[in-house]
């Protein structure tokens, strides 16, 4: 068995030949990206609808790794008193040397709003309804099961390789280093918040909904674009931003974008170019840290290039999402709850990749 195919976080057409079980010749459509190559029309219609909403919006991966590079004394005063209103504003703090483990369960409504040709949009067709379930063994081993209208997605990492399984391709190694799970730094986990945001760069302030905030920005380095690139897909860039309340210190709107140039040979390239933003809101008390409970996220995907006569086509999906059930240090979760798949197994040997050393603890 080859060097499984990288994780993607966009869309992807079941025309192409992706067949359930991660078949070879699935699996040979995802790594040649070949759903980018079709029209943009087929990739967007309403018989695959509920597979773009579980590849985009079901367990996206943060742009940047859990623990920031950069030096502390190169982060400016003004992004250092946003993090500390933040670690005080939650609590998060209380978790340090405290909690080993976090589970979620949740609750997620997502709907594919426009689609190309449709003008102003609305809804292109009936909302998927489903629940999700995350558990996390600080600080980057985690695991999520996502359950949409009878489909399936599971994703994890064990501290050294991230990972995705869904009923059409099988299992798939993301490229690059180990990130953590968007979600989770969707006010989850606010320690994790204060750790990735604490080599932000200030951008300065700005009003999200009538609420005044500072903002924080991370970019992914070239070393991690080039590691999550290959020769078809190159990742260009991946940035996100933090807005932080002015009033209260909390997370409020979580965004990051990324832009991917692909190109077969002998064919234009293409540019998708994916933004989600995250509206987070209804914190609560847990355990005497602030977790919030409920949020709004918007994708807009944009293909443009020069190939594309009709110019850029644009495409707008949503979802909902609440939070049922906090819970830390849950009994019986165990490092072996986090062993990646078999077939990843059979790709990264135990020599290579021991789950249950303390190098990876």
């Amino acid at each position: 068995m080859g060097r499984l195919a990288p994780l993607s976080e966009e869309p992807i057409n079941e025309e192409d030949g992706v067949t359930t079980g991660g078949s070879r010749k699935g699996l040979q459509a995802w790594r040649n990206w070949s759903w980018i190559k079709t029209p943009f029309c087929l990739v967007f219609n309403k018989k695959s609808d509920l597979r773009i909403l579980l590849s985009v919006l079901g367990c996206p991966l943060f742009p940047v790794p859990l623990f920031p590079k950069q030096a502390h004394n190169e982060v400016s005063s003004s992004s250092q008193y946003i993090i500390q209103h933040f670690t005080a504003a939650t609590g998060c703090r209380k978790l340090e040397g405290r909690v080993k483990n976090i589970f979620v369960t949740g609750k997620v409504t997502m709907g594919v709003v426009d689609e190309p040709g449709s003008g102003s949009g609305g809804a292109s067709g009936v909302l998927e309804r489903g629940c999700f379930v995350i558990w996390q063994m600080v600080p980057d081993k985690w695991q999520i099961e996502l359950v949409v209208s009878g489909h399936k997605v599971v994703a994890g990492s064990d501290g050294a390789v991230a990972w995705r399984h869904t009923p059409w391709l099988g299992a798939h190694a993301a490229k690059g280093g180990v990130r953590p799970i968007r979600r989770a730094l969707q006010g989850l986990d606010p320690l994790a918040v204060s750790a990735v945001f604490s080599a932000a760069q200030y951008m300065g302030e700005k009003q999200i909904s009538g609420v005044d905030c500072f903002v924080l920005k991370l970019s992914a380095d070239q070393k991690d674009l080039i590691d999550r690139s290959d020769n078809t897909a190159e990742m260009i860039k991946h940035v996100i931003f933090g807005y932080f309340s002015q009033r209260s210190g909390l997370l409020v709107v979580l965004e990051d974008s990324y832009l991917t140039r692909i190109q077969s040979p002998g064919a234009h390239p293409t540019y998708w170019e994916t933004t989600m933003s995250t509206k987070i809101e209804d914190y609560r008390l847990v355990d005497g840290v602030m977790i919030a409970h409920a949020g709004k996220s918007t994708v807009i995907i944009t293909r443009f290039g020069d190939n594309l006569k009709a110019g850029p086509a644009v495409t707008r999906l949503e979802e909902t999402w609440n939070i049922d059930d906090v819970a830390f240090n849950v009994a019986g979760l165990s490092m072996d709850c986090f062993i990646p798949p078999k077939e990843l197994q059979r790709v990264y040997p135990q020599e290579n990749l021991d789950w249950r050393s303390p190098l990876h603890r």
